[in-house]
Order: structure tokens, then sequence, then C-alpha cells
């Protein structure tokens, strides 16, 4: 059918899809960023079990240089706070979990088990150095966190990416011995009852951000 004579709808959209509405609402339609958590503990369980289902998401070269920083403990989440924007500094502090997600720019000491088939991979990324090996880390990181935030809500779990904070003085704070790369901070847990979530916002339609030649 021509892109003139169809006018999709959700439910047109929905027999093109091959996951049920439910599970589409749950993973992106009905899901929201969330500012505010209740106290409900979020068990370790359900994000081993969310990084074990996006852990199978595509990266360069399979690289998967995403890594985790699981903040529990109150006196650890205030020193990630101390380097955030005045306007995050709270809703991370009453978050039940907050996860630092971070790219490992050492990631190709995994190569020879990630991607046997690539003879020499790991020494040709070691030459390279660290600076030439960051672009690669970032990238796939960042698709890696974008799987994650999904996964997430996969196991029941709600999310609120924040990007405010000062990422070198993270760096410096928590990951001076392993040389990560901090990019976003994920709130986690379950909605609080008031103030969680603020009005829907629209989204930009297919033929606004596609080009077909």
């Amino acid at each position: 059918m021509s892109a003139e004579t169809f006018t999709p709808t959700d439910a047109a959209f929905d027999e093109l899809l091959e996951i049920d509405a439910a599970t589409a609402d749950l993973l992106f339609r009905e899901a929201r960023s969330v500012n505010a958590f209740d106290d409900t503990e979020v068990p370790d369980e359900k994000i081993q079990a969310a990084y074990d289902l996006v852990r199978w998401g595509p990266t360069a070269m399979n690289t998967v240089p995403l890594r985790l920083l699981v903040l529990r403990d109150p006196a650890a989440r205030a020193r990630l706070v101390e380097h955030m924007a005045e306007g995050n500094k709270a809703k991370t502090l009453a978050a039940p979990l907050t996860i630092v997600a971070a790219a490992d720019t050492r990631f190709h000491e995994h190569m020879d088990v990630l991607a046997p088939y690539m003879e020499g991979a790991r020494e040709r990324f070691e030459a390279a150095g660290e600076e030439s090996r960051t672009g690669t880390a970032r990238t796939s990181s960042l698709l890696q966190v974008g799987y994650l935030i999904v996964g997430l809500r996969a196991a029941g779990l709600h999310v609120g990416p924040l990007g405010g904070f000062d990422a070198a003085a993270v760096d410096a704070e928590f990951f001076s011995k392993n040389g990560w790369r901090s990019l976003v901070v994920l709130n986690v847990g379950t909605p609080a009852e008031e103030g969680a979530t603020r009005p829907r916002q629209t989204r930009l339609r297919y033929d606004q951000v596609t080009q077909t030649l």
C-alpha cells in the first residue's frame, strides 16, 4: 500500500508489530520518564535480569563497552549528588536506586572473548590509544543505555534518565582507577503516587523525521 493511501492508526501499526499491544505499551507507549519514586526496594535480581536481556543488543564489533555503577549506599549516592545539577540532586537522593551508566575505554581487553574471529583486535585497539577508542566506546555504550532503559521497563521497573551532572568530576570521584567515562545517570524504581511524571508530550511523526531516496 502506498504512503498516499495508508493513514495508519495505532491499531493498524499494532498489526505490523511482532509483539502484542500490551508489551508495546509497557516498553514504549505508556512508559514514562519518572522524576519521583516511592520507597519500594529495587531487587538486584531485577537489574541483573534487565542486563541479561539487553546484553544481546548489537554494538560495534561486539565490543559491549557499557559499564554500570549501581549505587544503593546513601553515602555513595551523596558523593554522586555533589556533582549533579541542582535540579537533579533531590530526586536522585530520593530514588531507591541509582545507576551511573559509563563507557569503558579499555573494552578491547575482552576482545579475545567477544570477537575471537577478529584476530589481533585487542592488540590493534591497544596500539591505537585511549583517545582513539573513546569514540567507539561512547557510541556503543549510548546504544546500550537505550537498550538498558527498555530492559528495565521489561523487568517492571521505571527509569528517570538524567544528563545534568559534571561528568569529569564523577569520573574522578568513582572511576579514577578503571578509566570508565560516565554518560548518563539512571534513577530506577517504582513511581510515586504524586509528582512522578509530567504531562505526556507529543512525538514527531515518521514523515517528520525521515527522507527516502
